[in-house]
């Protein structure tokens, strides 16, 4: 089975998209998310410039041998560009192979381990009072579990509080807009959230929280202490862990279960985090972290050492990435969450999927592949739009962490 063909596919249904497509000379194809947001064009560029023009004539179903001739060949390794574009022919390949079989995906992986995957929806308000209210309409949707952020007083902005409750798109400019953080008025003010989220709803939902790389590791030691009483099911991205020892101090001072990963690219970006056990949820991606192939690495090193898989699943990655992260979920045995952050309207239309939400829970579907498609006309009408991601200044002006 020869690929004849893979073409890049960029659309806009309110946000940017970047999708490949991969074509064998006995008519199957698949498709794969190579979605980077503020930085989509540097994974067409790579992938139209350097990738594709060595995949045609390969064998479609050598699915390792060609990931590996793409992370080894390339003497220029990892980095979110090279494993965005290797996870996008990974996934396609994936895609191919199990309508080849015609089988959904995750029992090409080995069957389903669960039910369905259970998911966590996004609550946020400007004060406590409008975050519990959005807790509330998750509930009532059937959420098992929530992530809540809230608004800091004396902060004109926040990470993860949005006008659009149900489709937060941070990437929101054609050049960064700034905002402002204190982490003083953060770590005094959070703490109060949580506890008014358990005095409304008491302890029968999971509540998580993402601090979003803000703070040392000494503060999110308090942080993840002063926590405790409200049993978070995660505290998230705590820190900045380009050193991977800073989770350690945090680990060393608060039970509160840790979760980080979704900018990492390949095992080795949290190795030590799993082999010493400093955290207990993986946030890696297919579409960022080297498609099934080397997600699949990443589990099962983990669950030798207690961690469990909690992908990424922000709106910024398309739903084909969801549709094999879902079939992936499925399959894993070390399972914990998936974030799910629902697409717009527009961008269901363009990718029509598989895969359905009931009573917390999302299942792939069982259609042949990962059970997502894309509808190249629809996505044709919606160009490219520059859009960055924020950038973030302490109140004295310094640089930090977004």
């Amino acid at each position: 089975m020869k690929i004849i063909e893979a073409k890049v596919i960029v659309t806009c249904p309110g946000r940017n998209f970047v999708t490949l497509k991969i074509i064998t000379d006995q008519g199957l194809y698949g498709i794969g998310d190579a979605t980077l947001n503020g930085r989509e064009l540097s994974v067409v560029s790579y992938l139209e410039d350097h990738v594709i023009p060595c995949l045609i004539g390969r064998d479609a179903s050598r699915i390792e041998d060609i990931w590996q001739y793409l992370y080894r060949g390339c003497y220029w390794r990892r980095g979110p560009v090279t494993m965005s574009a290797i996870s996008a022919v990974d996934t396609a390949l994936w895609d191919i192979k199990a309508k080849a079989a015609n089988m959904p995906l995750y029992q090409l992986l080995g069957g389903a381990s669960r039910e369905g995957v259970m998911v966590y929806g996004h609550a946020n308000g400007n004060d406590i009072e409008e975050t519990k209210e959005e807790v509330s309409k998750y509930i009532e949707l059937g959420y098992k579990a929530i992530r809540a952020q809230t608004g800091i007083p004396g902060l004109p902005s926040t990470y993860g509080v949005s006008k659009d409750k149900m489709y937060y798109e941070p990437a929101d400019g054609a050049l960064p807009t700034e905002n402002v953080w204190s982490t003083e008025k953060y770590l005094d003010h959070t703490p109060k959230l949580f506890e008014a989220l358990r005095n409304e709803f008491g302890f029968e939902h999971h509540l998580l929280h993402d601090v979003h790389h803000r703070l040392t590791p000494i503060e999110a030691a308090r942080l993840g202490k002063s926590l405790e009483p409200y049993r978070l099911f995660w505290m998230e991205d705590c820190v900045a862990a380009d050193n991977q020892e800073s989770l350690r101090r945090v680990r060393e001072h608060t039970v509160t279960p840790l979760a980080i990963g979704e900018i990492f690219n390949t095992v080795w970006d949290c190795k030590t985090l799993i082999e010493q056990e400093l955290i207990d949820y993986i946030r890696t991606t297919v579409v960022h972290a080297g498609g099934i192939s080397h997600l699949k690495q990443i589990a099962g090193f983990a669950a030798l050492h207690h961690v469990k898989m909690g992908c990424h699943g922000a709106t910024d990655l398309s739903p084909v990435c969801m549709g094999a992260s879902l079939n992936f979920n499925l399959w894993v045995p070390n399972f914990g969450v998936q974030e799910y952050m629902r697409h717009t309207e527009e961008t269901d239309a363009v990718f029509p999927h598989a895969y359905s939400f009931k009573d917390g829970y999302l299942h792939p579907g069982d259609k042949p592949g990962h059970g997502v498609e894309i509808d190249e006309a629809l996505a044709a009408k919606y160009p490219y739009k520059r859009a960055f991601l924020p950038v973030n200044r302490k109140e004295d002006g310094t640089m930090w962490n977004w």
